[in-house]
């Protein structure tokens, strides 16, 4: 049995993926908002210390992995909101529960978007994130719009994981990330819901490759098998999971 925590566990992706992992008679350490082992709430610093803390109290013998997985949609208010819980978030679990992935040689498995791409690495937003600046980020994004917001914060946390691959690979923890398409979740029932965004979701979505949107299930999958022994020599990996979109907006990038 091995010992998991993640963030955002009650639904969506992270729900099916706690799910798999608790079949397969793994131990699942669940943390958000509203339910779960751990209660708090990420977009401040004493919820993230709140979750390190929770964590830590019930896998002091470390972690095989962590999944930041709790997100906000581009429709979330105020847009602040996503760049403190889609990035400043994720950025400050995973360093408070390093030396608990250590221990036991883990693995973090980010989840990044494939609306990532559609940022650019300089925006001012993205490398307010990645300066570690969050006041000065969530000023930025909150008079720009839902889109930059998520994409952007997906885009940086990437960017994260990648620049920090080998240092944290020295002390025998992986850093992966997974990439969804158009996923039909909660949140994405918010976005299509929207006056603003919801018609251009819609139409993004029809236009998926294979002919469909994902269900949670289609990313849990991948995500599993990432978590797995079978992918013990992933490292700094992005895996598209979104039906061909990425190559149908990017084709001669990879």
């Amino acid at each position: 049995m091995r010992t998991y925590a993640m963030t955002g566990g009650a639904t969506g992706i992270g729900a099916e993926l706690k799910q798999q992992l608790q079949g397969a008679g793994h131990k699942v350490i669940s943390v958000d908002i509203k339910e779960g082992d751990i209660l708090a709430d990420l977009s401040t610093a004493e919820g993230r210390k709140a979750a390190v803390d929770g964590v830590r109290a019930l896998a002091p013998d470390g972690l095989d992995g962590f999944i930041p997985c709790a997100g906000l949609p581009p429709v979330a208010k105020p847009l602040s909101l996503i760049a403190k819980v889609n990035y400043f978030a994720v950025v400050a679990t995973v360093e408070g529960l390093r030396d608990l992935l250590e221990k036991k040689k883990g693995s973090v498995l980010f989840v990044s978007s494939n609306s990532a791409p559609m940022i650019q690495a300089d925006d001012s937003y993205v490398q307010s994130c990645l300066a570690g600046n969050e006041e000065a980020a969530c000023t930025e994004i909150d008079g720009r719009d839902g889109h930059t917001a998520y994409a952007g914060s997906k885009r940086a946390v990437t960017m994260w994981m990648r620049r920090h691959v080998v240092e944290y690979a020295a002390g025998g923890v992986r850093l992966n990330a997974v990439a969804p398409g158009i996923t039909m979740t909660p949140l994405t029932e918010r976005v299509y819901a929207d006056a603003e965004l919801g018609s251009a979701m819609k139409e993004f979505g029809d236009m998926v490759p294979v002919g469909r949107t994902a269900q949670p299930a289609d990313i849990a999958n991948v995500m599993r098998f990432m978590l797995s022994d079978e992918a013990s020599y992933l490292c700094g990996s992005l895996f598209f999971v979104d039906g061909g979109s990425d190559a149908m907006l990017r084709p001669d990038d990879f």
